[in-house]
């Protein structure tokens, strides 16, 4: 069976232009690429703003306002060493351990720090723990999202 149109309205469809970029293999789609960056903005600024109407001390709103930033690292630099060994790209042990320690450290800091937490209550430090959750599994889907739209291109 060939390709070959029919008629006149199958020639037409056919010399249409596409008014949708054609996406690569392996490429995720803009609406999912939307929808994490969403994730990320929204978990990032709801524990920024929880954080800033907190009733804590300047001393312990830095410290979860570090526990964020080193868990977004973390997350993100393990991300990317469990990819690129998956992809044979050489990674050194150390490096492999150290990602995995860090993000651990950080998932355990926010842990420890809720629970030992006396100046916000339950509701607070569930509000916390999710918006923490929300934003290190975004910035992990970030990023692959951006290496899998990288990828196909460079193979252009």
């Amino acid at each position: 069976m060939s390709n070959e149109p029919k008629d006149f309205f199958d020639k037409e469809i056919q010399n249409r232009p596409k008014l949708k970029p054609e996406r690569k293999d392996g490429e995720p789609t803009p609406a999912f690429k939307g929808a994490s960056w969403l994730a990320l903005v929204i978990g990032v600024s709801t524990y920024l703003i929880g954080l800033f109407n907190a009733a804590m001390e300047l001393n312990e709103k830095g410290y979860y306002f570090a526990i964020l930033i080193f868990g977004l690292y973390a997350a993100v630099s393990l991300q990317k060493v469990v990819r690129d060994k998956d992809e044979d790209i050489p990674v050194t042990p150390i490096y492999y351990g150290l990602s995995w320690f860090a993000l651990i450290v950080a998932i355990s800091l926010m842990a420890i720090g809720l629970y030992n937490a006396g100046s916000i209550v339950l509701s607070e430090k569930g509000f916390f723990g999710m918006a923490f959750v929300l934003s290190i599994f975004a910035a992990i889907t970030v990023q692959k999202n951006v290496r899998d739209s990288q990828k196909p291109r460079e193979d252009d």
